[in-house]
């Protein structure tokens, strides 16, 4: 049940963004074996001057269609995580007009204590889910 958050520069029309969510909700689906309708995806635009995104010295040209996704999740096994990163770019890149050099990629691992879906519970601790 990741929290999947978007961050990318404002332009892009609602069937590109519904676009990209659609991809990357069916390979986090396969690749991290979620539920059914387990999907939560956020976007965020921003203007260019907005995100400030630099090359540490791995020479990854950026451009305006670049994308920082960002999921909060319990942990994955790191060959997990290389095939989620992997097959993300593969299929965006494919299938949409994002090079792979202008997605980048960010796990963050927590518990099913750290959740509470609505009405101040914490479901996972309450038997709820």
């Amino acid at each position: 049940m990741p929290l999947m958050r978007v961050d990318m520069i404002r332009g892009r029309s609602k069937a590109e963004i519904r676009q990209i969510l659609d991809i990357a909700y069916q390979v986090a689906s396969e690749e991290f074996h979620l539920l059914p309708r387990d999907r939560y995806q956020v976007v965020t635009q921003h203007e260019p001057e907005e995100m400030v995104i630099e090359d540490v010295g791995l020479g990854l040209p950026r451009s305006a269609k670049f994308l920082l996704f960002s999921l909060t999740s319990s942990p994955r096994a790191e060959a997990d995580k290389e095939r989620f990163y992997a097959r993300l770019v593969q299929e965006l890149s494919t299938h949409t007009d994002v090079a792979p050099s202008d997605i980048m990629i960010n796990l963050v691992t927590n518990t099913k204590a750290d959740w509470s879906f609505g009405n101040g519970e914490a479901q996972f601790l309450n038997g709820k889910l």
